[in-house]
């Protein structure tokens, strides 16, 4: 049997169908549910994706497969597993990993992809040309992974990107780009707060409010504008 068919009948066999029903409400009732927890869900897995990383090879059919399935936690195991194989990943892979970006999207699955396309970044430099052309695409969810894919990455930010990308996305009324405007500076300030006041304090006209507040959320007091 397959490892795609092993996790689906641990999944079946765990499923609870009020959380379930929870859990596809919260997310607006775009997808089903097993209605497995977090810590459970990874339970499942665990042991499975330990012994996938001694293989040291991405196995892209298995990622299909469960990117296919109709039940969410197929979709963030998936995420789990590119998270845990993160340094066999190449820029090339990058191809692939779009494929799953531009289907079944929601800020769920979307923030899942951002750090992983960061980690990628920290290895090859071609993916910072990538994301100034991603921080312009007409889908909003690539523009968010662009602007959030150097999340924690402290001293290691490549802040003349970052500005880029940002203010290639200044004017927007998306929600989800405007928050996550938001998080990049918020997540950067903890690490350099000068950095980001100026940023603020430079195109603040242009910001939307959503992106101000939660940019300069953990700003001191005597350096907010």
């Amino acid at each position: 049997m397959s490892s795609y068919l092993i996790i689906k009948e641990m999944f079946e066999a765990r499923a609870n169908q009020d959380k379930a029903l929870q859990m596809a409400q919260y997310m607006r009732n775009q997808f089903v549910f097993y209605g497995l927890p977090t810590p459970q869900r990874k339970q499942v897995y665990k042991d499975f994706l330990k012994q996938e990383k001694k293989k040291k090879s991405i196995d892209w059919q298995f990622l299909d497969q469960c990117y296919k399935d109709e039940h969410r936690e197929f979709q963030y195991l998936v995420g789990d597993y590119l998270h845990t194989m993160k340094q066999y990943l190449v820029y090339e892979d990058i191809e692939h990993i779009q494929k799953y970006i531009q289907i079944k999207q929601w800020w769920d699955t979307i923030d899942l992809f951002d750090r992983i396309i960061g980690e990628i970044g920290l290895k090859d430099c071609r993916v910072d040309d990538l994301m100034l052309q991603w921080s312009q695409d007409k889908d909003f969810w690539v523009r968010r992974i662009a602007i959030d894919h150097q999340l924690c990455r402290k001293e290691k930010t490549n802040t003349e990107l970052l500005e880029k990308i940002i203010v290639n996305n200044l004017g927007s009324d998306e929600f989800f780009i405007n928050k996550a405007i938001g998080w990049a500076l918020r997540d950067y300030s903890k690490t350099n707060p000068q950095w980001v006041k100026h940023f603020i304090e430079k195109y603040h006209d242009q910001m939307h409010r959503l992106s101000i507040k939660e940019g300069s959320k953990y700003i001191k007091n005597d350096m907010i504008f």
